[in-house]
């Protein structure tokens, strides 16, 4: 029985081999072999650009993140600013000293307070 699959496996070992001493391959399995190794490769190119486009959507969705609060944030300062220069426009049309000191108090409070946040 260990005879038999002795001379089955050596069969199957040297079976194909010519005078030469190398196997005989055909065009159609090299092609096979070369075929699935450039399947191989393009598979490999294929997930790396998954990935990479996968990481670019990420990083787009955070920057709109960041440009729509930024764009919220102008929106808002907008909104203070364009009520200043209402206030400075009727202190200058009615020029009463009590509302200019208190536009300047005003201006005083802000900056401190911009100072403390800033620190």
């Amino acid at each position: 029985m260990i005879d038999r699959d002795y001379r089955s496996n050596r069969t199957a070992l040297f079976d194909g081999i010519e005078e030469g001493g190398t196997r005989a391959y055909s065009s159609h399995e090299i092609d096979e072999h070369e075929n699935e190794r450039a399947i191989d490769g393009l598979q490999d190119r294929v997930n790396i650009l998954k990935r990479l486009t996968g990481d670019i959507h990420e990083e787009v969705d955070s920057h709109n993140r960041v440009l729509d609060r930024m764009g919220n944030d102008m929106d808002a300062s907008r909104g203070v600013l364009s009520g200043t220069m209402d206030r400075f426009k009727m202190v200058f049309e009615t020029k009463s000293t009590r509302r200019m000191a208190t536009l300047v108090a005003s201006f005083v409070a802000l900056f401190l307070f911009i100072y403390y946040l800033t620190k």
